[in-house]
């Protein structure tokens, strides 16, 4: 393996440090997208059940938005749980930005990965070819073995160009689909905890009126 590395040229070393950043990255995201991470077991019905119970407080609400994303998204919607249902839902909406915002964290580079490791290999294919003729044009093609060095370069720039591009995409769309989903899930979640404190909240009060009926003469 050593060796098919030196043979790939220094061409070969930005396709390495591409594949190392994706193995950090592909890593990163599987700890970081669990399930039980993103959207903790039962958390919906208990928060709900809290909202409810009105036992909530500021040491509450911190405690449930550093636990997960979907606590996060509760806490943004019961920290304004006593305004309007417009007003909920708006708090629900920026926050969800943000937590979706951060759940596709790195995705973006692990796409760019998968875009630009074939162009990596291309060039290092490139390199080898332009390696391999130089050596023609100085040697002649007398001697097979000047051209095997170029040809080697080439062929093994484009293949780890592929190694390092084909699994950063396929893992760029999992991890893109897996919070597509989360995403649904966690609307279902915010949108029944809104039900639930739009039905606790008071309705708006109306101004009463003084009506006086014109006073009808007999005459």
């Amino acid at each position: 393996m050593l060796e098919i590395l030196l043979a790939g040229g220094w061409a070969l070393a930005p396709i390495l440090i591409c594949s190392f950043a994706a193995l950090a990255i592909v890593l990163e995201r599987f700890w970081a997208l669990r399930r039980a991470a993103v959207l903790p077991p039962g958390l919906g019905a208990e928060v709900r059940e809290w909202a409810r119970s009105a036992k909530l407080d500021a040491s509450h609400l911190a405690t449930l938005e550093k636990g997960s994303p979907l606590g996060e998204l509760f806490a943004g919607a019961l920290a304004v749980r006593d305004r309007p249902r417009d007003i909920i839902k708006e708090r629900i909406e920026d926050t969800g930005r943000h937590v979706v915002h951060r759940m596709e964290r790195y995705l973006n580079t692990l796409g760019t990965i998968a875009l630009i490791g074939p162009l990596l290999g291309l060039l290092g294919t490139v390199i080898g070819l332009i390696r391999m003729f130089m050596n023609v044009m100085a040697g002649g093609i007398g001697d097979p073995t000047k051209m095997a060095g170029g040809i080697g370069e080439a062929l093994i720039c484009t293949a780890f160009g592929l190694i390092v591009s084909i699994p950063a995409y396929v893992l760029h769309r999992y991890f893109r689909s897996k919070v597509s989903g989360y995403v649904v899930q966690m609307e279902k979640e915010a949108t029944a905890l809104l039900d639930d404190l739009s039905a606790r909240s008071p309705a708006p009060r109306r101004r009463a009126t003084d009506v006086q009926a014109p006073a009808q003469q007999v005459g």
